[in-house]
C-alpha cells in the first residue's frame, strides 16, 4: 500500500490587485496507493485549487508536495508534463471530449503525449477499457451521438488509457442525472477494486459517502479527515 502522495503545509495565495486571497491554508495529509478518497466541501472551499496542485496543474505558494517521493516544486515544466501524461488520469465535470473524434479516438487521445506506449498494445487496451465502461457497441460513435452518462464513461476510459497511478475526478457526476451518477460511482468502485487510486472532488455528500475516506475542506482548511 506504499505512499503515493504527501502534502506538507500547502498554502496557495492569489494576489488580485493589492488584495491577497488565501485559498489553501496549511494543508497536510498523505495518500497511499489503492485508496479511494473524496475531497468534499462547499463551493469556494478550495477543492479545485487543491485538485490542481495534486494533479500537477498548479504549484503551491508555499509548502511541499511529494508525488511518488519526488518533490514537485523542484521539477521542470517538462518533468511535470511527463507526470501528468504518464501518471495521472483526469476526469472532468464537462467531459472535455473532442467532438470530431469517435469514442475510440477520444480514448486514445492521451497516448499521443506518452512516449512509452506501443501502438498495438494501446489499441488493445483501449478496446478493453471501452468494454469495461460498457460502450463496445458505441466505439465508432461521436460524442453528440451519446448520452451524458455515456460521454462521462468515455472520459473515464480516456483517463485510464495510460494506466495511471492516480485518477483525479473533478465533480464527475455534476452534469448527470441520478441514474447515470450511480452508474459512474459503480464504475469507480470497480476501478478501485482493480487496484486503482482515486480522488473524487465533490460538493455532494452522497458521492463522498461512497468513498473509503473523506477529506473535508472548509474555507481553505481541512476540517475533517
Amino acid at each position: 500500500m506504499g505512499q503515493l502522495i504527501k502534502l506538507e503545509k500547502i498554502n496557495k495565495i492569489y494576489t488580485t490587485g493589492k488584495v491577497d486571497v488565501h485559498v489553501l491554508k496549511d494543508i497536510t495529509f498523505e495518500i497511499c496507493h489503492n485508496e479511494y478518497i473524496s475531497i468534499v466541501g462547499a463551493s469556494g472551499s478550495g477543492k479545485t485549487t487543491l485538485m490542481n496542485i495534486i494533479g500537477c496543474l498548479d504549484k503551491p505558494s508555499s509548502g511541499k508536495y511529494y508525488f511518488e517521493s519526488k518533490e514537485i516544486s523542484k521539477l521542470s515544466d517538462k518533468e511535470l508534463s511527463k507526470i501528468r501524461a504518464e501518471k495521472i488520469g483526469f476526469v472532468f465535470q464537462s467531459f472535455n471530449l473532442l467532438h470530431n473524434y469517435n469514442v475510440m479516438e477520444n480514448v486514445l487521445m492521451p497516448t499521443i503525449y506518452n512516449k512509452k506506449v506501443k501502438k498495438k498494445e494501446v489499441l488493445k487496451r483501449a478496446e478493453e477499457l471501452i468494454e469495461l465502461v460498457g460502450l463496445s457497441e458505441r466505439i465508432k460513435h461521436r460524442p453528440n451521438e451519446l448520452s451524458g452518462g455515456q460521454q462521462q464513461r468515455v472520459a473515464i476510459a480516456r483517463a485510464l488509457i495510460n494506466n495511471p497511478e492516480l485518477v483525479l475526478a473533478d465533480e464527475p457526476t455534476g452534469n448527470l442525472d441520478s441514474k447515470n451518477s450511480k452508474e459512474i460511482l459503480q464504475l469507480f468502485k470497480k476501478l478501485h477494486k482493480n487496484g486503482g487510486t482515486l480522488i473524487v472532488v465533490t460538493h455532494e455528500n452522497f458521492i463522498a459517502d461512497q468513498t473509503d475516506r473523506k477529506i473535508v475542506l472548509q474555507d481553505g482548511e481541512i476540517s475533517g479527515d
